[in-house]
């Protein structure tokens, strides 16, 4: 009986340690396989702010699953010492190619350049600067008010929109944006992101007449085009527009209704009285041989 016993015993523990041994060895190959779907990939060990250097103490290696892996990433840190970041990079982020400026590109505000642009400054008040909510990144359009020449055949001054959704690349000397963005920052100066033909318009608006920034939504690549205006223009009045919400689209705000124009209904005029007739005059027909005619009498 005890034989039996001990042997069931046996046997339930033989059974035990081979169900443990296929369990480490499953479980021991699946961390193996998994082991080799991972890759290295370079991250960010601190924050890299935008058009800073990189440095090898910034980064550090992490393993990402190969599906996983972000395009344009590093398999060591050693090709990214040197690169300029063209964005702001944060702690514990994989650094890929598009957040970097070609290799050779210094580091600064010509960093963030993109190819076939300029960064031209112009200095800006309170008032032209809209009291320093105008940061890195934000979109303008560019108003000029210009005071036409003598023998020009205008007296009056022109107001005009002559640059649209124009990116701001550094307000002062501030290339990043602050970490609170509702603080205002009054600046002297602010640096834009043009093409060359908006660097000559720019030119000559700002030597020719008063500079005007104007902030649009980061939303709105719309192109509006406007005739300008004067003093007549600016006398004639405006029509109440109904305001949207904040952040929406062209296509949610109400359409404002121009309101039709009050004609001046006069008075009628009373009907002229009718020019009193003459009394009728009583007539008597008189014969005089071959002869008749008529004669009246008052």
């Amino acid at each position: 009986m005890r034989n039996k016993r001990f042997f069931i015993v046996l046997v339930g523990a033989l059974m035990f340690g081979v169900l443990a041994a296929v369990s480490v060895s499953k479980y021991l190959s699946s961390a193996q396989a998994f082991t080799k779907n991972l890759n290295k990939v370079a991250v960010a060990k601190v924050t890299i702010p935008i058009g800073s250097k990189i440095v090898a103490e910034q980064l550090t290696m992490v393993q990402f699953p190969k599906e996983s892996t972000p395009d344009g990433a590093f398999d060591s840190t050693e090709k990214l010492a040197g690169r300029v970041a063209v964005v702001n990079i944060a702690a514990r982020e994989p650094i890929t190619e598009a957040r970097l400026a070609p290799e050779g590109t210094a580091a600064g505000l010509s960093a963030i350049i993109p190819e076939g642009y300029r960064a031209m400054t112009v200095k800006v008040d309170d008032a032209a600067g809209i009291s320093g909510f105008i940061q890195p990144g934000t979109l303008v359009d560019v108003v000029v008010t210009i005071d036409p020449r003598e023998g020009s055949g205008h007296t009056d001054p022109v107001s005009k929109i002559v640059l649209q959704n124009i990116k701001v690349l550094a307000n002062g000397q501030n290339i990043d944006k602050p970490e609170n963005e509702r603080e205002a920052n009054s600046v002297k100066a602010v640096t834009l992101q043009v093409t060359p033909e908006q660097a000559e318009k720019l030119a000559l608006a700002s030597s020719e007449g008063r500079l005007q920034l104007v902030m649009r939504s980061q939303i709105d690549q719309s192109d509006e085009q406007t005739p300008g205006v004067n003093k007549r223009n600016l006398l004639g009045g405006d029509i109440a527009k109904p305001q949207p919400e904040p952040g929406s689209l062209k296509s949610e705000q109400p359409k404002s209704e121009a309101k039709p124009m009050r004609r001046q209904v006069s008075a009628p005029k009373p009907a002229a009285a009718p020019a009193p007739q003459p009394a009728p005059r009583t007539s008597v027909e008189m014969i005089e041989g071959a002869k008749k005619r008529s004669v009246e009498f008052p």
